[in-house]
C-alpha cells in the first residue's frame, strides 16, 4: 500500500492534492463526509493493544454502511479509532456514491420543460425561504433490507431540521419517510406500514417507542381568512292597532312597531318630550 502525502488544495478548490514517494499526483473530493470524517473527535478510552481486537474487517465495513460512527464501531469491537479508519475508505466512498446517486435523480420538469433533480427541488424550496445551502448536510446508509436511507439536516428557526427519504438504487425510486420528507417533495406522506402481531416485553425496544408525527398545516389554510357568518335580522309584522276579532278576544292593548335602529342596532328609538310631538 502506498503512502500519499497531502500537499494542498487543487486549482478549482474542490478536491485535495495527493502526492505518493514516486512523485505521482492523487486527488480527492472534498464531500461532506470527508469533512465529517475529519473533523469527528478521536476516542481515547478504547485499548490500543492488537489483544484485544475481536471484530474482522467485513463487519467493520458492515457497521459502517450501515450507518455507524467510527467511535462507536471502535467501542463495540474494542479496537482503535485508527484502525477502524484504515479500512473505512471504501465505505465512505460508497455512501458518498449513493447520495450523488440520488441528488441527481431526476423528479419533475420546470416550467420551461428542464429536468429538475432531487436536489434541485429540495434547493428550490428551502433557498426563498432563506435557509444557507451551504450549511446544509447530507447523509447515508444502507438498511437491512438494501434500500439506502438518507437524510437531510438544513437550518431553520428551531436550531436545525432532519428531512429522510429511503432510496432504493435498484428502482431509482425515492420516497419521503417523514412529513419534512415529503414537504420537501411537495408529496403527500405515505402510508405507514402495518405492525407485525410481535409484542415485544422490553419497554425499550424501537416497537414499542411512539415516534411523534408532525401535522404540518396546508399554506392556503396559513392565509385564508375565515369569514363570519352573520344572521340576517328578521322584522316580524305586528299591528298597532287590534282588529275587530281580536277585540272582541278583549285584546285592546297596542304593540309598539320597532324603529329601524332597533331592527339593525338593537337600539330604542328616543321617546318624544311631552313639548314635542312625535313626526
Amino acid at each position: 500500500m502506498s503512502e500519499l502525502r497531502l500537499t494542498g488544495k487543487t486549482e478549482d478548490g474542490n478536491h485535495l492534492a495527493l502526492v505518493d514517494n514516486e512523485g505521482n499526483t492523487f486527488s480527492v473530493r472534498i464531500s461532506d463526509t470527508l469533512r465529517a470524517t475529519v473533523n469527528q473527535p478521536r476516542l481515547t478510552s478504547v485499548p490500543a493493544s492488537d489483544a484485544a481486537e475481536t471484530m474482522s474487517v467485513k463487519e467493520i465495513q458492515r457497521r459502517l454502511r450501515a450507518g455507524e460512527s467510527f467511535e462507536q464501531v471502535a467501542r463495540e469491537g474494542q479496537i482503535t479509532v485508527e484502525k477502524v479508519e484504515r479500512f473505512s475508505g471504501p465505505i465512505m466512498q460508497e455512501r458518498e456514491y449513493i447520495l450523488d446517486r440520488a441528488r441527481e435523480l431526476v423528479m419533475r420538469k420546470d416550467a420551461y420543460r428542464s429536468d429538475l433533480t432531487f436536489s434541485d427541488v429540495v434547493f428550490a424550496k428551502l433557498s426563498p425561504r432563506g435557509v444557507d445551502t451551504d450549511q446544509i448536510s447530507w447523509n447515508t446508509w444502507r438498511l437491512p433490507d438494501g434500500i439506502w436511507h438518507i437524510e437531510l439536516h438544513f437550518p431553520n428557526r428551531d436550531g436545525s431540521g432532519v428531512a429522510t427519504w429511503n432510496f432504493d438504487m435498484t428502482r431509482r425510486a425515492l420516497e419521503a419517510s417523514d412529513a419534512n420528507g415529503a414537504w420537501l417533495l411537495d408529496e403527500e406522506l405515505p402510508a405507514r406500514p402495518a405492525a407485525t402481531a410481535i409484542i415485544h416485553s422490553e419497554p425499550t425496544h424501537p416497537s414499542r417507542i411512539e415516534e411523534p408525527v408532525r401535522n404540518i398545516p396546508r399554506i392556503a389554510d396559513l392565509f385564508e381568512p375565515v369569514e363570519e357568518k352573520q344572521e340576517t335580522p328578521r322584522l316580524a309584522v305586528i299591528r298597532e292597532t287590534p282588529t275587530v276579532a281580536d277585540a272582541q278576544d278583549g285584546i285592546t292593548a297596542r304593540a309598539k312597531v320597532p324603529s329601524w335602529d332597533e331592527i339593525m342596532f338593537g337600539k330604542k328609538a328616543e321617546e318624544p318630550t311631552e313639548d314635542e310631538e312625535p313626526s
